[in-house]
């Protein structure tokens, strides 16, 4: 396929369709040249806005599709019209080798179950994570994962977890050797489940790998900038996620409710209106926008349904460096180093 990344878009996904996904995917060209797409969903509706795009229409390709995964589908209805929808088409791609990645903003139960059942977990992967990018008051975003594909998890999953994360911050965050932290309800050795403290003692051996554990951390302090990669089941993830989100927009609220209260106020928004500008620019996920599936056989990038341009532009741009910097083969390695060091633990025993 040559070096040039090819994105596979589910072009249909997402709350605003092919407008936003296509407007998105030439944003993310304009400031990638070497990108290639393959959108996948309904050919007219597609053509129509890609002639807005001449330079997108020229490294694009459209595979009609005539069928679309619904936000109320359940995963085991998606699984079974894989072939005919856009989003099962557009992972397809990934796996028959015609795409490096997919990008797709549709239902996130029914992408991640014909995902695992398409491309099935790498080998060392027990089960795949959902990993976000979080602002922080640091010098750069965080990595948390699991983000909810998998409720429960044990010790192995952990590991893997964080292996994963590690390998991911190192190639979207640039971090040479990211800290990585365990999300739990203390920061003390003695606190938290055994898995979580099992999983602690084999990161904390594992000083070969490409991270630097730095022991749990509360779910207070997800936002301080002294960690680069947060581990957790996906139960806990989702949660503390959701509630991130949820404290982010009543900030944002309330400080709008504040400055519209009165004319002193009014005036006051107007004095600190760059201050308000760049906190509202540091919060708005379109600038964190792309969930990865991370530990499958192929590359899936999950948008928000409601990213706008710039969203979806984010997501590409997350997609296209995971290409560029061969993440699967990244996480292969770090697995294979762990296999390799209990193997030699077991032979000096």
């Amino acid at each position: 396929m040559g070096t040039a990344p090819r994105i596979a878009i589910d072009a249909m996904g997402g709350d605003s369709g092919p407008a936003a996904m296509l407007a998105g995917a030439n944003r993310a060209l304009s400031r990638h040249s070497d990108l290639h797409f393959l959108l996948f969903g309904d050919e007219a509706v597609i053509r129509a806005e890609l002639d807005k795009y001449p330079r997108l229409a020229a490294v694009t390709g459209i595979i009609h599709s005539d069928d679309v995964i619904a936000a109320t589908d359940k995963p085991a209805h998606a699984i079974r019209r894989a072939k005919t929808t856009s989003m099962g088409q557009a992972i397809a791609a990934v796996k028959a080798g015609d795409a490096h990645a997919m990008v797709s903003g549709g239902n996130t139960g029914a992408l991640m179950a014909m995902s695992k059942l398409a491309l099935r977990t790498m080998p060392g992967i027990d089960r795949p994570a959902l990993a976000a990018l979080l602002p922080t008051l640091g010098a750069n975003d965080l990595v948390m994962l699991d983000l909810g594909a998998n409720t429960e998890c044990d010790t192995q999953n952990l590991v893997q977890f964080a292996v994963m994360g590690a390998a991911y911050s190192r190639v979207v965050l640039d971090l040479e050797k990211p800290r990585v932290k365990l999300l739990n309800i203390g920061t003390e050795e003695l606190k938290g489940t055994g898995e979580l403290k099992d999983a602690a003692a084999i990161l904390r051996e594992a000083d070969y790998l490409g991270m630097r554990f730095d022991g749990f951390t509360e779910g207070d302090k997800l936002s301080r900038g002294d960690v680069d990669v947060i581990v957790t089941d996906g139960f806990s993830g989702n949660i503390a996620l959701k509630t991130a989100e949820g404290t982010a927009r009543f900030v944002t609220d309330l400080l709008r409710r504040a400055f519209t209260s009165s004319i002193r106020s009014k005036i006051g928004f107007l004095i600190s209106r760059p201050a308000t500008e760049l906190l509202r620019h540091h919060l708005d996920p379109n600038n964190h926008n792309g969930a990865v599936f991370l530990g499958l056989n192929g590359l899936v990038v999950k948008s928000h349904g409601n990213a706008n341009e710039k969203g979806v532009a984010n997501a590409i741009r997350v997609a296209a460096r995971m290409v560029r910097q061969d993440l699967t083969r990244k996480i292969i390695e770090d697995l294979d180093n762990i296999a390799a060091h209990r193997a030699a633990r077991v032979a000096a025993l």
